[in-house]
């Protein structure tokens, strides 16, 4: 009886689990619906256990986003691509269903299982299924039918395929928003499967009653279309049909379809070509940048270098500028920002003359911005500028500038400098950097912040990289070395971690001679921190310097921290002493 009972087993705990007040158990059993199928076999799968999804009315949210997603992988399941058409059912349900991401998730599997059903199944079952979800009462069934045209329409017969071209041509026109919205959404997929013929009829009359929906939810999706159509268009039909409905929606009464066009406006500049683009699109550029909406002039904006990039140097110089010039002080912060993060792009396009004319003082107002967003973002693309205008320009117009922001009151902005400096440090030169930025170097090893510190501490290392050991022995040793005294013991820990970066560039020989020393000397410290760090410098040296050194200086310290009071010096002082006899071993 136990043999006979053993197979119906899964699906009986499948079926009490789903009916279970739990949800928790609802999930865990649609989340093992693979391995059911797996015991259940491809026939009764296809014959009991589908069925019974079909049949379930389950009315957690949750439960049904996870059914739709399994269901989408689930081909194999049911004995592979001829039956794929099984799985159909339970999906079409949950197109209908009120939660939006159930529906785009049955969506997305119903696509995933139509890219791989045979023709006469897609011709047999899927498009009938659109067909059905298209005419359907409630809202949601037609939303949903939107998203799957695009696999359906390319395997219809003519006389289908004028069907589901006039069936969503309706639903450019329903009565209710939302599928509209739909519509709209899918309609560059829906085009890339449509014939060139009906492309620029039947696609183009539908691109037209959205553009001109009287909402603007409608109306801001559209210009996505805008882009995705431009690029399958002939390029005189795109400046026909396309450059239009850009023009206008930049001036839409809607702030969030011009946001859109901004947002948008690199792409469709690519889609309409280099000369619509200088005659039509600079001119509805220039006036999103003037835009009374904050939201469309920060859009806009960060646009500004890839948009110059289409145009000569001279149109940039004579309609853009201007405009880079307002937003450099605009009202808002996040405009000023999202100008910050692009406008040094602009250099390399506009030439060396036009940079030092035009650009410089734009920046030099950016740096010293209130916000400090605008200045970090500056900051981080510097070098873009160097590039156009060499050091010495850019030493004498910036760094002074620079040179404020090292002790700006915000320490992110700090942050940003340090990690620069190596940069700057490799661009200007040693001679330069001696005079202006290595006493900022050793101030940001004491700031407040500790990652300030810690990121002081790894410029140091680089420094040294840099510039050598002779100069780093010469300039940042001894300075380093003297803060090991302060009275602040956070500080000392600091420069403890400077030594364990800087020995593996200063070399054996100055590690033995300057480095250890000092090492040694904080092991008598009185704060048990600078103690068990110790340990884990002394730890790092060992690889470094020779046996004689370990065996004579660094283990005798280790010994005796090994025995300290304290219980976390202990620790940190056994672990060394043992990677000592490791290396000893090893050797």
């Amino acid at each position: 009886m136990a043999m006979i009972d053993e197979p119906l087993y899964p699906i009986a705990v499948l079926i009490d689990e789903l009916k279970n007040e739990d949800i928790q158990l609802r999930l865990n059993s649609i989340r093992r619906l693979s391995t059911i199928a797996r015991a259940l076999g491809e026939e009764r799968t296809r014959k009991e256990l589908i069925p019974f999804l079909s049949e379930n009315n389950d009315d957690d949210d949750e439960v049904l986003l996870a059914m739709a997603e399994e269901l989408g992988v689930f081909i194999p399941y049911v004995g592979g691509v001829k039956y794929a058409n099984v799985l159909l059912p339970p999906l079409e349900t949950l197109c209908t269903v009120e939660e939006t991401c159930v529906r785009d998730k049955a969506v997305e599997s119903l696509c995933r299982i139509g890219a791989q059903m045979r023709e006469q199944d897609l011709v047999e079952y899927f498009i009938p299924l659109v067909k059905r979800l298209a005419a359907g009462e409630w809202f949601t069934a037609r939303v949903s039918s939107c998203g799957l045209f695009h696999i359906a329409y390319p395997s219809a017969p003519e006389a289908l395929k004028t069907e589901l071209r006039a069936i969503y041509s309706q639903h450019c026109q329903d009565d209710m928003p939302m599928v509209r919205r739909s519509a709209a959404t899918n309609l560059g997929k829906f085009a890339a499967t449509v014939e060139a013929p009906h492309l620029k009829v039947d696609i183009m009359s539908m691109f037209d009653d959205l553009t001109q929906d009287d909402q603007d939810s409608v109306r801001l999706l559209a210009v996505d279309g805008c882009a995705a159509l431009g690029k399958l268009l002939e390029p005189q039909d795109c400046v026909a049909h396309i450059l239009p409905v850009i023009v206008n929606f930049s001036q839409d009464k809607s702030w969030r379809v011009r946001y859109m066009v901004a947002n948008q406006l690199y792409e469709l500049c690519e889609a309409v070509g280099p000369e619509p683009t200088r005659s039509d699109l600079v001119p509805a550029y220039v006036r999103l940048l003037r835009d009374n909406e904050a939201e469309v002039r920060i859009a806009a904006a960060g646009k500004v270098t890839k948009f110059c990039r289409i145009l000569n140097p001279e149109l940039a110089i004579q309609h853009i500028l201007p405009c880079v010039k307002e937003l450099s002080t605009d009202s808002s912060q996040h405009v000023r920002s999202a100008l910050a993060s692009v406008i040094m792009g602009m250099a390399p396009v506009l030439g060396k003359d036009a940079t030092i004319e035009q650009l410089l003082p734009i920046f030099l107002s950016l740096l010293k911005d209130e916000f400090p967003d605008v200045r970090l973002n500056i900051i981080s693309k510097l070098d873009q500028v160097n590039q156009v205008i060499g050091i010495d320009l850019l030493s004498q117009s910036l760094l002074p500038a620079i040179v404020e922001l090292a002790e700006d009151r915000h320490w992110r902005v700090r942050l940003a400098i340090i990690e620069y400096i190596p940069l700057l440090a490799s661009q200007l030169g040693v001679g330069f950097f001696d005079d202006k930025l290595g006493a900022l170097c050793m101030q940001w090893l004491k700031d407040k912040v500790y990652s300030i510190r810690d990121a002081a501490a790894n410029n140091v290392k680089r420094l040294a990289e840099e510039f050598g050991p002779d100069w780093a022995m010469q300039h940042i040793v001894p300075q380093v070395l003297d803060m090991i005294n302060n009275p602040h013991y956070l500080y000392r820990m600091t420069i403890l971690h400077a030594i364990s970066l800087l020995a593996p560039v200063m070399g054996s020989d100055i590690t033995c001679s300057k480095l250890l020393p000092v090492v040694i000397n904080a092991s008598k410290d009185r704060v048990p921190n600078i103690k068990f760090n110790v340990a884990k410098v002394l730890q790092s040296l060992i690889p470094i310097v020779d046996q004689s050194v370990v065996e004579k200086t660094i283990r005798p310290c280790l010994v005796e921290l090994s025995e300290d009071p304290d219980v976390d010096v202990r620790f940190f002082a056994s672990q060394a002493l043992d990677s000592s006899d490791q290396v000893m071993m090893s050797s």
